[in-house]
């Protein structure tokens, strides 16, 4: 009976400290699309990318060639020049797969080059993240583009527009505000910001 009180006070008090915990969501994959900085950073990764794909796969072109070219006079060398081709072929597979290694494997070249030109547009988004969850009193954000299921979001606690809003981002879609009729006779404008802007 005493252990049955226990998990019913327990309970209570995670329920207590669970609702006086404020939490919101962003959409990060979102946000940094609509960052230039982000998208040039991609653009640059992308450009290394191609660049190493192509002199890797130089490697092995030349690597055919060369067991090709092998087979088709193996018959005319010596046992001496067959183990000398063949022992060049072993050191062209093995320099060409170490190589593919040291750019693409864990922490290699493509590893390190993706964090210098991400880390300056992560910290900034951190720090707004951080100033965001300072000034609307946030214990927990989400980020609901990545791997944690959200299986419903209330709108009212997507945090997103804020996030954009001090990165200097444009928060109204374009395909809204040329649906906005211009008045020239109005005398109230409409408040753009305050469509987009979610209450809180």
């Amino acid at each position: 009976m005493k252990k049955i009180v226990f998990l019913v006070l327990l309970s209570s008090v995670l329920a207590f400290h669970a609702q006086a915990q404020k939490f919101g969501y962003v959409d990060m994959e979102y946000i940094t699309s609509k960052m230039p900085e982000y998208q040039k950073a991609v653009r640059e990764m992308d450009q290394f990318s191609e660049r190493w794909a192509k002199e890797i796969q130089e490697k092995f072109v030349e690597i055919d060639r060369l067991q090709r070219t092998y087979m088709a006079e193996e018959v005319l060398l010596t046992d001496e020049l067959k183990r000398k081709r063949q022992n060049e072929i072993k050191e062209k597979e093995l320099e060409a797969r170490e190589y593919n290694d040291r750019v693409f494997g864990m922490d290699g070249m493509m590893f390190e080059k993706k964090k210098e030109l991400m880390k300056p547009v992560m910290e900034r988004v951190q720090r707004s993240l951080e100033k965001v969850c300072d000034q609307r009193r946030l214990d927990f954000l989400f980020d609901k583009s990545s791997g944690i299921v959200l299986v419903y979001t209330n709108p009212k606690h997507d945090y997103t527009d804020y996030v954009m809003e001090d990165l200097g981002i444009e928060t109204k879609p374009a395909a809204a505000a040329s649906a906005v009729p211009s008045d020239p006779t109005s005398t109230n404008p409409i408040n753009q910001n305050s469509i987009t802007k979610k209450p809180k």
